[in-house]
């Protein structure tokens, strides 16, 4: 296994133990899903295909026990080849999830509003994060997670300076 791809793993919230081919396929599913809907829906600029997209992120965010990527990754791909199912999906990648339904709910106002040239930066800032996921193994969201429950959870001494980071 890639380097990138265990950094992948562990951004997503999975553990070293855990690591494996077969995760980071599993892994990969998601957001390859994603990128071939997101790719559609700018090239025939589709409210709708994005409302979608946002509602089923939104559903896999708040309900993780019934993600419908994580359903049809188990029943469709792990089972028939007898790979490990997905289980649920751990903060960092729900986290993600919830950035992507954020983004595409923004898109699909805009697009629906008739705001064709935010559509259009919004657009592209999904596609280049699914691009850098999907070629680079870098899930930008997810290490947003990362260093905002590293700020959180850091000791903070203001008089000290003491648990500054920069």
């Amino acid at each position: 296994m890639r380097e990138s791809q265990m950094q992948f793993i562990r951004q997503q919230g999975f553990p070293d133990e855990d690591a494996s081919e077969g995760l980071y396929v599993a892994l990969m599913f998601q957001p390859r899903v994603i990128g071939t809907l997101v790719a559609f829906g700018v090239f025939f600029q589709s409210a709708w295909l994005f409302l979608a997209l946002s509602a089923v992120l939104v559903w896999s965010t708040l309900v993780p026990t019934h993600s419908p990527f994580d359903a049809f990754y188990n029943r469709f791909i792990a089972q028939p080849r007898g790979r490990t199912p997905l289980g649920v999906a751990p903060a960092p990648r729900r986290f993600a999830q919830g950035m992507a339904a954020a983004v595409t709910l923004t898109v699909g106002i805009a697009l629906g509003f008739g705001a064709a040239k935010t559509a259009w930066v919004v657009e592209a800032l999904m596609a280049i994060s699914v691009t850098a996921v999907v070629l680079r193994d870098f899930c930008g969201p997810a290490n947003v997670y990362h260093f905002m429950r590293g700020m959180w959870t850091r000791p903070h001494s203001h008089a000290t300076g003491a648990g500054r980071s920069c």
